[in-house]
């Protein structure tokens, strides 16, 4: 049975980094940067996913990122929280202190290192869904945990009333989803570089990494398509490839951290393991910011 679903956004939502300073979440440059996303028209702001380095945050300092990034946007967009973890009942603690914070809906990560079934990721995801009342997206990245949701996973998980998108980062599998679930499941891409397919095959837009740089392109690539203006968002989608390219030559979010320094912004470094970008690599990101324009 294929059901309509509320959908949190349609288009752009920022993975917006979490700045650091001596060690501690900078607040104050956090403040900064989610102005900045929404001055350049970032349909929702995701806070402490993988880009905002969620596993090195305490649990503390997580919960008071979400509730200060609810606090600072004021309603403006929508607030979605990364609360993912390969524990299902810290996933559960981490989703309701969401929802108490006020953030308007959550993502939630398929478990890594333990990983566990598909059965396994049915009870995990509906524990977690059941825990809360607002709206949770799944987040498929098997590059990260190897450990994919199959499609008919999705489709069973899709039933569960507050499960209402995905962002989907196995591309392969995309048109499965959409044909089990229906166009009432919202998907996002995962994926930067591959923001126009996903939408060619009825995604609705992108939790993006690159959107913390480029955030007003990313929006209006992702509405010019959904205008139907397809030309204009595949002219804008691979202006940006080797960009983006560039901000995944290392893991993320070194490069986009990095990046952000060089425009001046002072966001900090990652926290460790991550560490800084070879010099080699920082040249190939210097070189292609430059070829975007956002560097002389």
């Amino acid at each position: 049975m294929q059901v309509d679903k509320p959908i949190l956004f349609k288009g752009s939502a920022v993975a917006i980094i979490t700045p650091f300073k001596d060690d501690l979440t900078d607040y104050d440059k956090l403040a900064e940067l989610i102005e900045f996303q929404i001055e350049n028209h970032s349909d929702a702001i995701v806070i402490c996913g993988t880009t905002g380095e969620a596993s090195t945050i305490p649990d503390r300092d997580h919960i008071a990122a979400i509730k200060f990034t609810v606090e600072q946007v004021h309603k403006r967009v929508p607030v979605i929280a990364g609360t993912g973890s390969n524990h299902t009942s810290h996933g559960i603690e981490l989703s309701q202190a969401a929802e108490i914070t006020g953030a308007d809906g959550i993502l939630s990560v398929t478990p890594y290192y333990n990983k566990t079934t598909q059965k396994g990721l049915y009870a995990h995801f509906k524990a977690i869904a059941e825990s809360v009342r607002i709206p949770v997206i799944l987040y498929n990245v098997p590059t990260r945990t190897n450990l994919n949701i199959n499609p008919e996973t999705v489709q069973e998980l899709s039933l569960i009333d507050n499960i209402v998108a995905i962002k989907e980062c196995n591309m392969a599998q995309v048109g499965d989803i959409i044909n089990l679930c229906g166009d009432g499941f919202t998907l996002y891409s995962g994926d930067d570089g591959m923001v126009v397919p996903m939408l060619s095959l009825g995604g609705k837009g992108v939790i993006s990494t690159t959107a913390n740089l480029i955030p007003a392109d990313f929006h209006q690539m992702v509405a010019s398509y959904l205008a139907g203006d397809v030309e204009e968002a595949r002219k804008i989608q691979l202006r940006a490839l080797n960009l983006i390219k560039a901000l995944f030559i290392e893991v993320s979010p070194i490069p986009i951290k990095a990046a952000l320094n060089l425009l001046g912004m002072n966001v900090g470094i990652c926290r460790m393991p991550l560490v800084e970008m070879s010099e080699k690599n920082l040249a190939v990101l210097e070189q292609e910011m430059k070829n975007y324009g956002l560097l002389k």
